[in-house]
C-alpha cells in the first residue's frame, strides 16, 4: 500500500469530511442535531490559476446557498490565497467581497483563515475593509509575535475574531514557541473578554476552556468554542450542552497541506493520537 493511501485511511478520513460537498453536510447535519454548529471550508490554497480560484469561488457560492436552502447552522471559511491572493490582492479582495455579499443576502457569516506571515498585511487589509459589513470574521495566530497589535486593531475596529494558537512553520524571529506560545494565547484571550463582545476560542485545551468559561461569568461574552473535526469529537459533545460550539469542517479532494499541518502541531501531538485511538472513524 502506498504511504499516501495509508495516511489517508488512518488520518485524513478523521479530519477531513470527505472529497465531496454532501459529505461536509451530511457531517454538518449531524452536528447540527448535537446543537453543535460548523465552519465549512473547501480545501485548497496557493492557487495561482484563475481557472483554478473560479472554482473555488463557485464552491463557496454553492456553499453559503446549500446552508440557506436547507436551513443549516453553519458559517463559511475560506482562505484568500485560494480565492485569488496569489494571482493579485486587488483580485482577492473583488472575490472576497462577491462572496461576503452573497453570504449577507443570505444570512450566512463568512470566516478568513489566516494563513503564512507573508499573507497577513493583505489578508489584514481586505478583511478590515469589509468589517462594516457585519458578517465577516478573521482567525489571528497567538503563536506570531505580530498578532498582539493585530487583534487590538481589529477588535477597536469591531471586528470579529477567532482566536487560535497557529499551525504554520515560522522562525523563532516572528513567532512564539512553547511554553510562549500557551501564555500569549491566554493574555489574547484576556484582551478579547475585555473589550470584544462576540469571538471564537478556537482550542482542544481543556485547562484554556475552562478559563475562558471562567472569564465569561464575569463578562458576559457572546463566546463560541472552536475545534476541529475528528480531534475531540466527545468532548465538543458535552461541551454543546452549556455552550455554543463550532466545529471545523474541511472536504475537498487538495487535503494533503492540511492533514500535513495538523501532524506538525507539536503540541497537539498526544492530542492526536488519542483522537486516532478514542474518536470514532464516523466523526461524529
Amino acid at each position: 500500500m502506498k504511504l499516501s493511501v495509508l495516511f489517508e485511511r488512518i488520518f485524513a478520513r478523521r479530519w477531513i469530511a470527505g472529497p465531496g460537498l454532501d459529505d461536509a453536510l451530511a457531517i454538518v447535519r449531524r452536528l447540527n442535531s448535537r446543537g453543535i454548529s460548523a465552519q465549512i471550508n473547501y480545501l485548497g490554497e496557493a492557487f495561482r490559476e484563475k481557472s483554478r480560484v473560479k472554482e473555488s469561488v463557485d464552491m463557496y457560492l454553492r456553499i453559503i446557498n446549500e446552508i440557506k436552502n436547507h436551513r443549516l447552522k453553519a458559517d463559511v471559511a475560506l482562505k484568500l490565497s485560494e480565492i485569488g491572493l496569489g494571482v493579485g490582492v486587488s483580485f482577492a479582495r473583488e472575490n472576497y467581497s462577491k462572496i461576503v455579499n452573497f453570504a449577507l443576502s443570505r444570512g450566512i457569516f463568512v470566516w478568513i483563515d489566516m494563513e503564512e506571515h507573508e499573507l497577513i498585511d493583505d489578508t489584514l487589509s481586505i478583511y478590515r475593509s469589509f468589517i462594516k459589513n457585519g458578517n465577516v470574521g478573521v482567525c489571528i495566530q497567538s503563536y506570531l509575535k505580530r498578532s498582539e497589535a493585530d487583534l487590538q486593531k481589529i477588535a477597536r475596529l469591531g471586528g470579529v475574531i477567532r482566536l487560535v494558537k497557529g499551525a504554520y512553520s515560522e522562525s523563532t524571529e516572528i513567532s512564539y514557541k512553547e511554553p510562549l506560545r500557551t501564555s500569549n494565547y491566554l493574555k489574547l484571550m484576556d484582551y478579547l473578554f475585555a473589550y470584544s463582545k462576540k469571538f471564537m476560542v478556537a482550542t482542544h485545551d481543556t485547562n484554556m476552556i475552562d478559563t475562558a468559561l471562567e472569564l465569561n461569568k464575569k463578562y458576559k461574552r457572546k463566546v463560541t468554542y472552536a475545534m476541529l473535526l475528528g480531534v475531540r469529537n466527545k468532548y465538543a459533545i458535552e461541551l454543546a450542552k452549556i455552550e455554543r460550539v463550532s466545529i471545523y469542517v474541511p472536504f475537498g479532494e487538495r487535503w494533503t497541506k492540511y492533514a500535513f499541518r495538523r501532524l506538525r502541531e507539536a503540541s497537539n501531538l498526544k492530542l492526536i493520537i488519542k483522537s486516532l485511538i478514542k474518536e470514532p472513524v464516523s466523526k461524529v
